[in-house]
């Protein structure tokens, strides 16, 4: 009798206790994750020109960031993050905040060792570097303070034309067919509510309903 009390009382505390936890776990369900990328070392990062530390994997096809301790991937119009550069991805609902300092057209320039007219001295740093490093270098404005960040000659630009610079790639980031899309899935639908009679339709109801 004793074992079968304490076996029922198992089975409830299975039954009950989870229901909070899983509740905050499955947050994401319904929403996919990225594919894998296999890397056959930790990868290399350089920092981009023009930002506050967002450094960035220059050797792979998809776009992968590293700031503020994570790494960040957008795809599909998603964007996850996650505290390694090839698994653990977590769906994040937002844009982060670093993404609009960063110019799209990063990896011709990087391609091409030029910056705007300037040749880009990128310094690739080692993964073993950045986590030793990378902490350090944001509370000592490391990359800030060089100014350059390897551009020859760079003068950084106005903090004006930086804001007008983020506000033009938000609106162009908006416009991308893939986030549209992500969008108008978040959005909840809203039901069209009915008309109701409680003492029947009204004389002459019929065509009105339609207007």
């Amino acid at each position: 009798m004793k074992k079968l009390f304490l076996g029922t009382l198992l089975l409830a505390l299975v039954i009950v206790v989870p229901i909070p936890t899983m509740a905050g776990v499955n947050i994401g369900i319904g929403i996919s994750l990225p594919p894998p990328i296999v890397f056959e070392a930790p990868p290399d990062v350089i920092v981009l020109p023009d930002t506050n530390d967002v450094y960035v994997v220059p050797d792979v096809d998809v776009d992968i960031f590293f700031w503020n301790g994570w790494w960040w991937r957008p795809w599909e119009g998603r964007w996850y993050r996650s505290h390694y550069y090839n698994r653990g991805w977590l769906y994040y609902n937002n844009v982060p905040s670093f993404y609009f300092d960063v110019d799209p057209g990063w990896r011709g320039y990087y391609r091409d060792h030029n910056w705007y007219g300037h040749r880009w001295n990128y310094e690739r740093i080692p993964d073993q570097r950045r986590r030793q490093n990378w902490k350090s270098w944001h509370n000592n404005r490391h990359w800030e303070r060089q100014g350059t960040w390897g551009v020859q000659s760079y003068q950084p630009r106005p903090q004006q034309q930086r804001q007008e610079l983020r506000n033009q790639r938000q609106q162009q980031y908006q416009q991308r067919p893939e986030v549209q899309q992500h969008q108008q899935q978040r959005q909840p639908q809203v039901q069209q509510p009915k008309h109701s009679y409680p003492q029947g339709k009204p004389e002459g109801w019929e065509g009105k309903d339609r207007k």
